[in-house]
């Protein structure tokens, strides 16, 4: 029978720590994937929705952001039933209080349509980015990727700017979420 010395127990436990929070980064990636991909898929179709039929856009987007919520707890059931893991029930809440306060600022803002379209994704993305900042580096690279792009079709997009953020917030969405299933 072999013993180890304090140095070796240090390091053992040093290495068990690491794979722990690869383990959990990974299965916050895992789920996480799986509601921006939803989301991704719900704001392309909201955008698209909204070049086509521009004066039903305000409706639109608030059976989007109803749609996706849901579907934000539902993954998040579902993962929770099959792993054990992962998805606190206050997450919906923290979504509703996150839309409450947004739609307050719209509300205090008078924004027009095209100042809603650039005011959403920021909001979210800039969440998103500082909540990166604990969580993991791809939540930080998307956020800001997705800012910038938006302040770009902001300036530069014309008309063309639904369709500009179809691609730039929900193609992003979706791209982020596929590159976190192999992060």
């Amino acid at each position: 029978m072999s013993s180890i010395d304090a140095k070796q127990a240090a390091e053992a436990l040093s290495d068990i720590e690491v794979i722990v929070r690869r383990v959990r980064r990974s299965r916050i990636y895992q789920l996480t994937s799986l509601i921006l991909m939803q989301w991704g898929a719900l704001v392309l179709a909201g955008y698209l929705a909204s070049y086509l039929w521009p004066r039903s856009a305000g409706w639109l987007w608030v059976a989007v952001n109803a749609i996706g919520v849901c579907g934000t707890f539902a993954i998040g059931m579902f993962v929770r039933r099959r792993s054990g893991v992962g998805f606190d029930v206050r997450i919906p809440l923290a979504l509703l209080l996150f839309f409450a306060f947004g739609y307050l600022n719209c509300f205090l803002g008078h924004f027009g349509p095209r100042e809603l379209g650039v005011f959403w994704p920021i909001y979210f993305m800039m969440v998103y980015s500082i909540a990166g900042l604990w969580v993991g580096r791809a939540f930080v690279v998307i956020g800001v990727a997705i800012i910038a792009l938006t302040l770009i079709g902001y300036v530069f997009s014309g008309d063309w700017f639904d369709l500009w953020m179809a691609m730039v917030n929900g193609g992003g969405l979706i791209l982020g979420g596929l590159w976190m299933r192999r992060d």
